[in-house]
């Protein structure tokens, strides 16, 4: 019986150094596997599930956030960034927040009601992008958060939180990706010189820029390659694009756009271009000019017309003159035969 006994137990020992040989392990490294397993399985799953807040209702992107953190996935794939809002507490107000996102991210939205006002019960939160209910973490008693996945423009847009309860008041989040500044006031230039528009996206890198010229309602993107005798397109740096328009003409009066494209979606800046005559700049020089010759024009005929009035009036006083010396002299003769014929 010893004997059998010790033959089964070699037999088994012979067995287990085989599986261990094919699995390319040894004993102890199975042992420590063994171990981690059960160092990684012990403890309740709120305690998988709890990332330093107080949730009290766990969402299934909050579960995949820890599975990949756990399973060593990508850091911003577990990670989110946090944007808080503070209501106000007077009835009626609503606040809002602009969030610009250009990339793929995991974001946090929360509002919070002051803390003078932590005294009020039976909330109601609700959270809602569009008409539709978006489901939320109590974070706290008096603070109230979603949290979003952003992968492609379908998440953006304006999401809201309103606290009903004595009173209502609301906080309104806008994703929206990045803006490009244009030109309020248009590109003044002229005919024959060349034009030159630019844009810029703040802060913010654009994977691509397209250049788009308005045929009636229609915009047509501007292939500078195929055009390159009439449009030069230049990327300046990462996140400024020039566009020089050669020759100009009446026809390229009008309003372009720039576009920047990034990883959630476009932007557009807009810009307008007036182009004038060479003629536009003299109409003010001709203006004074016809002003000056009307005015010569009338200080000549009045000085023509002063010169005539004195001619006539010198020639009227020796007329005068004349039948004045006429009638003395006939007054003259008259005395004198009087004279004769009393004598």
């Amino acid at each position: 019986m010893p004997a059998a006994f010790s033959g089964n137990r070699l037999r088994l020992l012979l067995c287990l150094s085989l599986s261990f040989s094919l699995s390319g392990g040894s004993p102890a490294e199975h042992m420590m596997a063994t171990q981690t397993v059960n160092q990684q399985t012990q403890g309740s799953p709120s305690d998988h599930l709890t990332l330093g807040h107080n949730i009290s209702t766990p969402g299934p992107d909050l579960a995949t956030k820890v599975f990949k953190q756990a399973s060593g996935g990508n850091v911003s794939d577990a990670t989110f960034v946090e944007y808080e809002v503070l209501l106000p507490g007077v009835s009626g107000t609503s606040v809002e927040k602009n969030i610009t996102l250009d990339r793929g991210t995991r974001i946090e939205l929360s509002c919070r009601l002051d803390n003078k006002y932590s005294h009020l019960k039976s909330l109601q939160v609700t959270w809602k992008r569009g008409n539709e209910t978006v489901r939320h973490i109590n974070k706290t008693e008096t603070s109230w958060s979603i949290q979003l996945r952003i992968s492609d423009n379908s998440k953006l847009g304006s999401y809201s939180c309103t606290v009903k309860g004595e009173e209502e008041i609301s906080a309104i989040f806008h994703l929206q990706v990045p803006k490009i500044e244009g030109k309020e006031k248009p590109i003044v230039s002229y005919e024959g010189d060349t034009a030159v528009m630019i844009c810029k996206s703040f802060g913010y890198t654009p994977i691509a820029w397209t250049w788009y010229m308005t045929n009636g309602s229609e915009q047509i993107a501007i292939n500078d390659t195929l055009l390159a005798n009439k449009y030069v397109i230049h990327r300046i740096s990462a996140n400024v694009t020039h566009m020089k328009i050669l020759k100009l003409t009446k026809e390229d009066n009008g309003v372009y756009w720039c576009e920047a494209a990034f990883e959630l979606g476009k932007s557009k800046g807009k810009l307008k271009l007036k182009v004038l005559s060479f003629m536009v700049p003299l109409k003010p020089f001709l203006a004074i000019v016809a002003e000056v010759v009307i005015l010569v024009t009338i200080i000549f005929l009045y000085e023509m017309y002063s010169k005539k009035k004195e001619k006539s009036a010198e020639a009227e006083k020796e007329f005068d003159q004349i039948e004045q010396l006429k009638s003395e002299e006939s007054n003259g003769l008259e005395n004198s035969s009087a004279r004769h014929r009393k004598i």
